[in-house]
């Protein structure tokens, strides 16, 4: 029973994340603006004909309010997906070289205090290479690393 509802929520996500894909791509397009001004002109014109009545302007505050309302589910999964994609590509180059700093894989599991931390770090690592003979360097302290925790 438990493998069936697995499946099932599979399958919902993957067709969620297909149809939030395809929807981006066609919402995002020059088309889908020039498709709502369309309706925009459209209720525009209107108007007049339904005497700018409290019926009128309630099809329009009700459309764009469920339209906004769905779109940000939309914007978010492909935001998310977006941006866990970009961290992954980003986490296989310090994977793979041999001398990179490993805590910088997955960063976006560090709290707020712990990225301020590695935020200042690297500020005084660009100040030591300024002020040192100009080249950047990729090392950090022992006592500067000491406070990023995993």
């Amino acid at each position: 029973m438990r493998e069936k509802e697995h499946d099932f929520l599979c399958v919902v996500s993957d067709a969620f994340r297909v149809f939030a894909r395809r929807s981006s791509i066609m919402l995002g397009s020059a088309w889908a603006f020039a498709g709502a001004v369309l309706v925009i002109l459209v209720w525009l014109l209107t108007g007049p004909t339904f005497h700018f009545s409290d019926t009128w302007q309630l099809i329009i505050n009700t459309a764009t309010t469920v339209i906004t309302f769905l779109m940000v589910f939309l914007i978010q999964n492909t935001q998310n997906r977006d941006a866990k994609a970009v961290h992954l590509k980003l986490d296989e180059p310090i994977r793979a070289i041999k001398d990179a700093r490993n805590e910088l894989v997955d960063l976006e599991d560090l709290s707020d205090e712990e990225l301020q931390k590695l935020e200042a770090q690297f500020r005084r690592m660009r100040q030591r290479a300024e002020n040192d003979d100009g080249s950047p360097s990729r090392h950090v302290d022992a006592a500067e690393s000491a406070g990023i925790t995993r």
